[in-house]
């Protein structure tokens, strides 16, 4: 690569250039780690981009699970604004409620989440997202082949857009039934790609920002035998392709992980070593506030001299 992730990044920022309009030939993608709850870091750096008025910079962001709809109010430009929600009782307790699982309903409700918190308690900028010249492409995976695939070609419109948020965030078990999309299944993008690199690099990416919401210390487990037990069964029924994707998941984010260490032109953002380890199902939001503040000054620390080396070349 003959410019550093941040080189490329003060250089767009510099020409005040804007996709469709690149005097380089490079693919600079923004990749965002999904993780549920864990999500409220990532959520925290996106809105250092959006202070740092980098988006236009990127050619595509690419998200999974939480990541997706973090990365969606990236691209409408309310990361801030609708940071609040992380820590917002109502919509917390309501959006995952482990006490309907003795009603045998699912404990995150994302229907509620996308249909009614991102339509009328926190208006999403759907139409925004869809006329961006910032690609935008949520990741699942396939309930019957177990591969991630890119919904990117399948967004249409607000409802198909709608969709796709909520099959790349379907967790298994813990949000219900797989989310059809034309008449095809998905499950949480996590299982098959909680960060979304091979796809990226798939389609030519050259630049990469990674935004982590797992600590380097951090590293991802094998189910359990407990965890085998209870959703053995509801992979065989409803999502038969996945389960063997979900067993292997320890290997695959071995094998993402070696992806974004060893490509020549990655910056990867993660929480700093000592921050609070977030489970899958957080609400408490003492503990999810800080999350979002920590992944923000996270992305601040790394990315604000590219605001600074564009202030030095601005007109006087």
């Amino acid at each position: 690569m003959t410019a550093t992730v941040r080189q490329l990044l003060r250089d767009r920022k510099r020409q005040g250039s804007v996709p469709g309009n690149r005097s380089d030939d490079a693919r600079l993608v923004l990749l965002v780690e999904g993780g549920s709850s864990r999500g409220a870091y990532s959520s925290g750096m996106t809105i250092a981009i959006e202070q740092l008025g980098l988006l236009p910079m990127f050619d595509a962001v690419y998200g999974s699970s939480a990541g997706a709809l973090n990365a969606a109010w990236l691209l409408c430009g309310r990361a801030e604004s609708s940071m609040h929600a992380w820590w917002d009782p109502i919509i917390m307790r309501t959006t995952i409620d482990p006490r309907r699982a003795l009603l045998r309903q699912p404990i995150v409700d994302t229907r509620f989440l996308v249909h009614t918190v991102y339509t009328e308690i926190l208006p999403m900028g759907f139409q925004e997202i869809l006329d961006s010249t910032v690609e935008f492409h949520p990741i699942a995976t396939d309930a019957r082949t177990g591969q991630a695939i890119d919904l990117h070609e399948r967004i249409r419109d607000q409802a198909s857009l709608q969709a796709a948020l909520r099959a790349s965030t379907a967790m298994p078990l813990l949000a219900g039934e797989p989310v059809e999309i034309d008449g095809r299944p998905f499950v949480d993008a996590g299982l098959s790609e909680a960060i979304p690199v091979r796809t990226a690099l798939a389609q030519k990416a050259t630049h990469i920002v990674a935004l982590r919401t797992r600590r380097i210390d951090e590293t991802a487990s094998a189910p359990s035998r407990g965890e085998r037990l209870l959703l053995s069964r509801w992979f065989t029924r409803r999502a038969p392709g996945a389960i063997e994707t979900w067993l292997r998941r320890e290997a695959i984010r071995a094998e993402e992980e070696r992806l974004l260490a060893s490509h020549p032109a990655t910056l990867q953002i993660r929480p700093p070593i000592g921050s609070a380890k977030i489970g899958r199902t957080e609400r408490r939001p003492r503990l999810l506030r800080a999350a979002v503040d920590t992944g923000r000054q996270a992305a601040l620390n790394e990315l604000r001299c590219v605001e600074d080396a564009s202030m030095r070349f601005a007109p006087r």
